[in-house]
């Protein structure tokens, strides 16, 4: 069987989550309604808290729970999320899996790859706190990132300021330097291959 036809075989749900061979996955809740200022919560799952995800409704995540990576407002949300979903299907479909529209009030919550969520973690961090003006320059300079990168910078940050309250600290606070404050110059800075090299003892190695 081509390898195309066995890849689209593989069962996925919400943005790359495959279910039957997960171990680690995100989940996106969007709160009902149009609130600029209602909260959308990400969370990191492994182990039993994978079984169902996202086949079932569940309540919104309390501030103090450990799984709570991001707490980001609909405003700043709307601003970065179709561009996000652009990239996680490009890469889906390049890896043979469906992609996954994108929808402003999904009816429950979102799975998602884990690679895909670490990704969409940095990219909510650098903007969490800076101004949504801001998120177009985040956007730019967050798509000149290898996802090698951006999955070590996850690394990086969940370590020590990895859950959704430590915002404005540590590599919280680096990465909206970086990403949302740092101008874009195209053509600047490391090449994709330098990038690379310079991170070359990450130890990540995921499929997407």
């Amino acid at each position: 069987m081509p390898r195309a036809r066995q890849l689209s075989a593989r069962k996925v749900v919400g943005l790359g989550f495959l279910p039957e061979e997960a171990r680690h996955g995100f989940l996106i809740d969007v709160p009902k309604g149009a609130g600029s200022s209602d909260m959308i919560c990400i969370t990191e799952h492994r182990g039993n808290d994978l079984d169902h995800l996202g086949a079932r409704s569940v309540d919104a995540p309390s501030p103090g729970d450990p799984s709570l990576r991001v707490v980001i407002d609909r405003t700043r949300w709307l601003g970065l999320a179709p561009a996000f979903w652009d990239e996680a299907n490009r890469r889906l479909r390049a890896n043979g899996l469906p992609t996954g529209k994108f929808q402003k009030n999904p009816a429950k919550p979102v799975p998602v790859h884990p690679s895909l969520g670490k990704e969409l973690c940095i990219l909510c961090w650098a903007v969490e706190e800076a101004s949504p003006d801001d998120i177009p320059n985040a956007l730019r300079n967050w798509e000149a990132l290898t996802p090698e990168e951006r999955w070590w910078l996850y690394t990086m940050t969940v370590a020590t300021t990895g859950q959704a309250m430590q915002k404005g600290i540590g590599w919280r606070k680096a990465l909206r330097a970086a990403i949302a404050d740092n101008p874009f110059v195209k053509g600047e800075g490391l090449s994709p291959r330098a990038r690379r090299e310079l991170l070359g003892h990450s130890q990540l190695s995921l499929s997407l």
